[in-house]
């Protein structure tokens, strides 16, 4: 152990941890080392003495992670469930290289996979110990391609919590109002965990009539008809409600077993309008009126999930084995209110019910048409990790990986008689990735060029229905110093389009609105959706380049900088925006009337022959510490630097172990002389008695016992509670654990020694002040921009290339070229403030030029969210008048707060009757309120 120096007062902090603790070290944060010191120190006043681990759950990986959150920043956030701190990230977790899962990321819990997010998502953001986002890269060493991040949760070892939290919101516009009730329970005893969730949600309607829509293609009414906005959804009607049990338990040493099982029921109802039919008199001239069906047309849907899933994690040998199932039965019910047909006018007129003078008649009912599907997905995959081969530069890293995945999907529809759709498929997998350090300056091998190290991957996938795909990938990472990164890595890979692509079932939607650009007007068509059975595979080739960067200049800040290339070849995708290109391109997709108005339109998926994509993206993190740096034994959390990063082999990127601090105590070096000698002469059963009856008295909010000096014991309340077993009473093994802890600190020297070599690791020991400790609260501010720098589609053969930044579109809009996000907040004795902005740039949509056509512009635009929250817990005036406020938040939302919407006009500058403001955004500007309470 080495005594580092600084040039401020010194705080001295201890942290404890109760897994075992294999691996200490020295870390130097600054200044010169001083000699090593015997068994009884003379502490200086500018003396900080650090001896750490990594914590245990971290990820051993070249790659540095690209945020870091200990539970002081995560109560920053004010989120009350794991599930909203991901929200509350944005961005930063997922993946933008534009492959994946719509970039969600990966997520491990104490750094083993799980079976599904919801094994963890409604846990509250309280019982986190280490929050850390790493690059796509990682997710190879887990057995997926490196196209989605990876989330890793490290959870505090005893934690137990019973949570309420309601909520209610509304726009300032009004309209309809969403409500939210949510109850929670988590018990986690180590590797034990056990988690119960329930949650309803409720969403009233918004139509059209509510926020004055200008209706588009409509045939003048009579003065007696209703308004037909008045039966249009803009918001549907809807109501879910979800039920979640999570457990997990330990099988031996450092094996485990979880399963989780989650029902989910929704229902909605959405108003497609009124039924509208134009009579002509016997001459067939328009009587230029509409007829209304005493219905709208409504969609009423219901869809209930029933998911169970399951991980285990075993070592054997050298081996870490974890396998994960994953199943979903889904089963959902469409009732569609038929459309009055001509057949239904004549029979109603044969029967007296219309006249010629277009009186509305009692119309007979239409019926309605109802939709099933059922779908089927079990998911499994098995992962063995290694470090089998010590090379001169370290650990070789093998991961094995070998999985089944099967789909299904059957449906019927009484638009499609005697046609039953039932599709499957199965796939086997299995791959391989190996991480071979090339370079390192730890083991003093080529160590002038830093730590280079190689990754290589490669998978097979059987389809049933698509035979062999491939993938195959290569990356290098280069550690240029401790603070600095760059990595490259190719992917190559086949990928099949997904069930629902080839095999939903084909509907046909009416009254849907669509602009017509060719004709530069909003039509109300009909809109065929469904599957297209004849969509081959795609081939996907991508390149990124990164470098991340740990800022020198701020405590706590880092930088990256990523370049990413995609090419696609024979690309299933959704039926873009109708364009003269794209109708040019599926002719047969476009139906029209003599006239050459819109009245179908075919959206089922489609193939684009191939696509360009490149961009650069950057992200920059920064966060730090508010008000004083006084002792705050409410805290305890000490925090190493940012050499706790685990790397391949233990340790950090010098060979250091890291120092991450665990619920801890603070003091100046006198207070921890006097905290070692009392924990070293007394005898321990007596002093663990005293602990039980400290415990005690804080759990009753009385004054602590004194002990034989007479003195109360100065004991962290954290401290305290975590040593608590489950009887309420002080732990005899976590108690003689802690001693040996605090007693064996003073020799020092060998637990560095074994962190160095890269021992197992365990909670981490501090005695500190370490990156961010102290009283004051916490600030961040996060930045994500990305700039476009080609998207080129070719739609086929012979066909236009479209360039997607210059006037073209696939999509409902133009291609922005830039667009990026911020997020900042503060957290100081208990009031939260956090803003967030979102912003679009402007881009466009070209027309044909010819008469009749139009140009469209989409202006650039940006959101602002706003929330402030205040723990009521931390309000001792308050709290002492009203104890129930115990636990307790109270936070405030305005999301929009300037009311902002995209801008869309044609040529002319006006506004499309397809993007009305409100049909861009209903809801816009809208606030909600929210309490929590922890019990």
């Amino acid at each position: 152990m080495r005594l580092l120096h600084t040039a401020s007062l010194s705080v001295l902090a201890a942290t404890f941890a109760f897994a075992p603790l294999s691996a200490a070290n020295a870390q130097e944060t600054g200044g010169d080392p001083a000699p090593e010191v015997d068994a009884d120190p003379q502490y200086d006043e500018n003396t900080i003495v650090v001896i750490g681990a990594r914590l245990v759950g971290q990820i051993e990986t070249p790659q540095a992670p690209l945020l870091e959150l200990d539970p002081e920043d995560i109560a920053a956030y004010g989120a009350g469930s794991i599930a909203e701190l991901v929200e509350a990230l944005g961005p930063q977790v997922s993946s933008g290289r534009g492959r994946g899962e719509s970039g969600r990321p990966i997520y491990l819990v104490n750094g083993v996979r799980i079976s599904s997010f919801r094994e963890l998502r409604s846990y509250p953001p309280e019982a986190i110990e280490k929050f850390e986002i790493f690059p796509e890269e990682v997710a190879q060493q887990y057995g997926y391609s490196p196209d989605q991040r990876v989330v890793n949760i490290i959870l505090k070892d005893n934690f137990s919590s019973r949570e309420i939290e309601l909520e209610y919101g509304q726009p300032f516009d009004g309209g309809f109002s969403t409500q939210e009730v949510e109850a929670t329970y988590l018990q986690i005893d180590g590797p034990s965990r056990l988690n119960i969730n329930l949650e309803w949600n409720n969403s009233s309607l918004l139509t059209e009539a509510d926020r004055s829509i200008v209706q588009s293609g409509a045939i003048p009414d009579l003065a007696t008809d209703p308004d037909p906005a008045a039966f249009r959804s803009l918001v549907p009607d809807s109501a879910s409600l979800e039920g979640t049990v999570n457990w997990t338990t330990r099988l031996g040493e450092g094996d485990s077993l979880s399963l989780n099982g989650t029902y989910e029921r929704s229902d909605s109802r959405r108003l497609q309008g009124l039924d509208t039919v134009l009579l002509t008199d016997d001459a067939g001239n328009s009587l230029l009126r509409s007829f209304n069906a005493l219905d709208p047309l409504a969609v009423d849907r219901r869809s209930q999930t029933w998911s169970a899933g399951g991980a285990i994690n075993l070592g054997l040998g050298d081996w870490q084995v974890t396998g994960t199932v994953d199943g979903t039965h889904g089963k959902s019910r469409s009732r569609i209110q038929r459309r009055f047909d001509s057949t239904d006018l004549v029979a109603a007129g044969a029967a007296g019910q219309l006249d010629i003078d277009g009186e509305l008649g009692p119309f007979p009912d239409a019926g309605i048409d109802e939709s099933r599907s059922t779908t089927d997905t079990l998911d499994t995959l098995l992962t063995a990790r290694s470090n089998p081969v010590m090379l001169p530069a370290g650990e070789l890293s093998v991961t094995l990986d070998t999985g089944f995945r099967y789909n299904r999907i059957q449906s019927t529809d009484t638009r499609n008689p005697g046609i039953e759709t039932d599709l499957d498929r199965s796939r086997i997998s299995g791959g391989a990735n190996v991480s071979i350090p090339l370079t390192s300056k730890r083991e003093d091998f080529l160590g002038a060029a830093g730590d280079f190290t190689l990754n290589l991957s490669g998978g097979v996938d059987e389809l049933s229905d698509f035979g062999t795909l491939t993938d195959w990938s290569a990356g290098l990472t280069w550690g240029i110093t401790d603070t600095l990164t760059a990595n490259a890595t190719y992917t190559d890979r086949d990928a099949a389009p997904s069930l629902t692509q080839l095999g939903d079932a084909r509907i046909v939607t009416p009254n849907v609105p669509v602009f017509d650009l060719v004709n530069n007007q909003t039509v109300l068509a009909s809109v065929v959706s469904g599957g297209n059975p004849f969509l081959p595979a795609e081939n996907q080739s991508d390149w990124k380049v990164g470098l991340q960067w740990e800022l020198p200049f701020i405590e706590r800040g880092s930088l990256s900088v990523d370049y990413i290339r995609n090419r696609s070849s024979d690309i299933s995708a959704s039926f873009p925006v109708l364009t003269p290109a794209i109708e040019a391109a599926f002719p047969d997709r476009v139906t029209r009337d003599g006239t050459g108005r819109l009245v179908q339109l075919d959206e089922r998926p489609v193939t684009f022959a191939s696509q360009r994509q490149e961009r650069l993206q950057f992200g920059l993190n920064l966060s730090g510490q508010l008000g004083s740096d006084e002792p705050d034994d409410s805290s305890g959390d000490a925090r190493g630097g940012r050499g706790d990063r685990a790397r391949p082999g233990g340790g950090d990127a010098s060979g250091s172990g890291g120092g991450q601090g665990r619920g801890g105590f603070r003091g100046d070096p006198e207070q921890f002389a006097a905290m070692r000698t009392m924990f070293c002469n007394a005898d321990p059963d007596a002093l663990r008695q005293q602990f039980d009856a400290t415990l005690a008295a804080a759990r009753a909010g009385e004054a602590p016992p004194v002990g034989p000096d007479g003195q109360p014991l100065a004991i962290p309340p954290r401290m305290l509670e975590r040593l608590a077993g489950e009887d309420g009473t002080i732990d005899p093994e976590r108690f003689a654990a802690m001693r040996e802890r605090i007693c064996s600190a003073e020799s020092g020297g060998q637990g560095g020694d074994r962190a160095s070599r890269g021992g197992s690791g365990g909670r981490g020991m501090s005695f500190g002040r370490g990156r961010g400790g102290g009283s004051g609260g916490r600030w961040f501010a996060n930045l994500q921009y990305s700039y476009e720098l080609e998207n080129e589609v070719l739609i086929a053969p012979g066909v236009p290339l479209l360039d997607l930044l210059d006037g073209d579109a696939i999509g409902s809009s133009g291609q922005a070229r830039h667009s990026g996000s911020v997020r900042a907040g503060a957290f100081y004795k208990g009031f939260g403030l956090i803003a967030s902005a979102n912003y679009t740039g402007s881009s466009r949509l070209d027309g044909t030029g010819l008469p009749g056509s139009t140009d469209l512009k989409f202006g650039d635009f940006a959101t602002v969210d706003l929330r402030t929250f205040v723990d009521l817990e931390q309000q001792e005036s308050l709290l002492r008048a009203v104890p129930f406020f115990k636990g307790a938040r109270v936070s405030l939302s305005v999301d929009n707060i300037f009311d902002a919407r995209q801008r869309v006009t044609d040529s002319t500058g006006a506004v499309p009757l397809r993007y009305q403001p409100f049909l861009v955004d209903p809801v816009g500007r809208s606030f909600e309120i929210e309490f929590r309470k922890l019990f």
